[in-house]
């Protein structure tokens, strides 16, 4: 996949904000930058406490930001980080946080308007002691914004303004809260950005060549990636059923978790798309799986991001040398094309595959309950 082809899925605002990303991640570097002192100041103390518990939260798509970025930064921080979605944490929150130890809360929120999302980090302060809260948000005047701007035991990162995206899915806002939380605790990696930025522009660029991948009429789509790209995996089944409004099935898993059942799921109106790791290791894995699937389905597996063998393989060396979580910002791109693509196909309105307000922007509907004390637990 190495000739530049067109794009015709462009008008919505869906399609813009993907095209905005490698802008945006560039106007990151430079807001981050602004705030290094302020976020040191207030990092510095919380993560020198003893036994801290790193908990990256949020809903959706904003949970699977926190998937990614635990596993990426476990291994280079050496500590604890765990990814809680914040419908988990409401939903049980004694099981969740059981430990009682000092939390730092890392939100992600598109608009901190989720009634999971006030709700969680309330529910942080009440049960775990020395509970301190980084919101990394895209909606300067959201609930969540403004529940902890000014608290002392809190600091708002508020990302670019453009990022805040209208569309109903969530494209630049996942991949610039995501690197966002790779950099506050990483600064040194943004030097990587414009590589990002490079790799991003060049799966926009090959566009119409991600959506020739629609040509076959796939019924479903199954994304596979380790580690930090088992969180991209899972967002990208989200991004295809939510912008075909589950026209299109999305399965997500591991490479190696595929071969025990979730395998069924493939047949010839299946399309697998598996994320190549940069860990040597892992890497085996990935073509593992490639290679045994393309024995009875060469057209339909697509490696995005590993070896350049194949006309399935698109090759991205713009990431050379870069882990998987930092891969994981400007890989997703090619989830967000190719759901656009299906979308358009299915005759679906991207900035609002929902007309019927089945299911919206925000969630609706949820009712947050009163806590009871842990002597009421069973």
């Amino acid at each position: 996949m190495n000739t530049d082809v067109a794009a015709p899925t462009s008008g919505s605002a869906t399609h813009h904000e993907i095209r905005q990303q490698p802008g945006a991640w560039r106007d990151l570097v430079t807001l981050l930058a602004g705030h290094r002192d302020a976020l040191d100041d207030f990092l510095t103390p919380v993560l020198a406490q003893e036994n801290l518990r790193i908990v990256l939260t949020g809903a959706g798509t904003s949970a699977f930001a926190g998937d990614i970025a635990s596993a990426s930064l476990r291994r280079h921080l050496g500590r604890r980080v765990d990814a809680l979605a914040t419908t988990d944490l409401v939903a049980d929150p004694f099981g969740l946080l059981a430990e009682g130890g000092p939390v730092l809360l890392v939100s992600f929120a598109r608009s901190g308007n989720s009634p999971e999302s006030v709700a969680a980090t309330r529910i942080v302060d009440d049960l775990a002691p020395r509970a301190h809260h980084l919101v990394i948000t895209c909606d300067a005047e959201g609930a969540l914004a403004r529940e902890h701007r000014g608290a002392a035991n809190s600091f708002v990162l508020v990302m670019p303004e453009q990022t805040n995206d209208t569309g109903f899915a969530m494209t630049s806002s996942f991949s610039t809260m995501l690197l966002a939380a790779l950099l506050v605790f990483r600064p040194d990696q943004a030097r990587h950005v414009e590589a990002l930025s490079a790799a991003a522009s060049s799966l926009i660029g090959r566009s119409g060549q991600v959506e020739a991948l629609l040509d076959a009429d796939p019924e479903r789509v199954v994304y596979l990636g380790s580690g930090p790209l088992q969180g991209l995996a899972q967002e990208s089944a989200l991004k295809l059923l939510e912008l075909t409004a589950g026209a299109v099935a999305g399965f997500h898993d591991s490479p190696l978790g595929f071969r025990h059942g979730p395998k069924s799921v493939v047949d010839d109106r299946t399309l697998v798309v598996v994320y190549a790791s940069a860990d040597p290791y892992t890497a085996h894995y990935d073509a593992d799986i490639v290679t045994e699937l393309r024995r009875d389905r060469p057209a339909q597996v697509v490696h995005v991001g590993g070896p350049d063998g194949s006309a399935l393989d698109l090759a991205l060396p713009q990431l050379d040398g870069l882990d998987d979580g930092l891969r994981s910002v400007a890989l997703v791109a090619f989830a967000q094309l190719l759901a656009l693509g299906a979308s358009v196909r299915r005759g679906c309105t991207p900035d609002n595959p929902f007309p019927g307000g089945t299911v919206n922007r925000v969630v609706q509907g949820v009712s947050i309950h009163d806590l009871p004390g842990r002597s009421e637990q069973p």
